[in-house]
């Protein structure tokens, strides 16, 4: 596996000049010209599954926004315990932002991912500088927000195993495959549970026929009746 260095030169080939300032104008909501400045500050970058991207406590300068896949950010306490605090997906943004800053958690992918890249510095100049930019920035944080406060909510309320299903309905995004399917250890830290627990919650839907998985894919059959055990 090429290190992420390596990774970041090749990613400028999974996106042309013109996909880039289509994806900026879908996320960021801003006509074309606004759109074409925001994109020659993102450079892509591919990462591959479970690559850390930056280790807790190091210097950053940049950004993210992810394309596709997945990103998670987790803490190590002070006897090295893991816990995740968040999950980025596709249209969502982060790193260090308005300036440069030291990483207080981990960043890592959950699978193979496509991310956009930008000097925090440069792109928060733009941001005060365009209002469309900064309209779509301040439009895309308030949306993450409300996202961050259903998570804090779900793991406060739920069951722990109702965390476990709520997570495979969020990494599904609506459809009805994920691929490749959720490691178990991975949903219990996302579900801030045990993997015992976890393990548990999805041999049960196994039994009763509500999802299956091999080695390729997850396959939700009864989305319904998924989301109504999210309790």
């Amino acid at each position: 596996m090429g290190s992420v260095a390596d990774r970041r030169d090749q990613g400028a080939t999974f996106l042309d000049s013109e996909e880039k300032i289509e994806i900026v104008r879908t996320i960021f909501r801003c006509d074309r010209p606004a759109a074409e400045k925001l994109a020659r500050l993102l450079a892509p970058q591919k990462v591959g599954a479970k690559e850390i991207l930056a280790h807790q406590g190091e210097e950053s300068h940049h950004c993210w926004l992810v394309i596709e896949g997945g990103m998670r950010i987790e803490a190590f306490g002070l006897e090295g315990q893991r816990q995740q605090l968040a999950q980025y997906g596709p249209g969502e943004f982060l790193g260090a932002y308005p300036a440069p800053t030291v990483h207080r958690a981990e960043i890592a992918s959950l699978m193979e991912t496509s991310l956009l890249r930008a000097e925090a510095v440069r792109l928060a100049e733009l941001v005060a500088e365009d209002a469309q930019v900064g309209a779509g920035m301040a439009r895309l944080l308030a949306r993450q927000l409300d996202r961050a406060l259903d998570r804090m909510m779900a793991r406060t309320t739920y069951s722990a195993a109702g965390r476990v299903y709520a997570e495979l309905l969020s990494l599904a995004q609506g459809a009805e495959r994920i691929a490749p399917p959720p490691k178990v250890t991975m949903l219990a830290l996302s579900a801030n549970t045990t993997r015992e627990t976890a393990s548990r919650a999805i041999a049960a839907l196994i039994r009763r026929g509500i999802i299956s998985r091999d080695d390729r894919e997850l396959i939700i059959h009864a989305p319904r009746m998924l989301l109504e055990l999210v309790c």
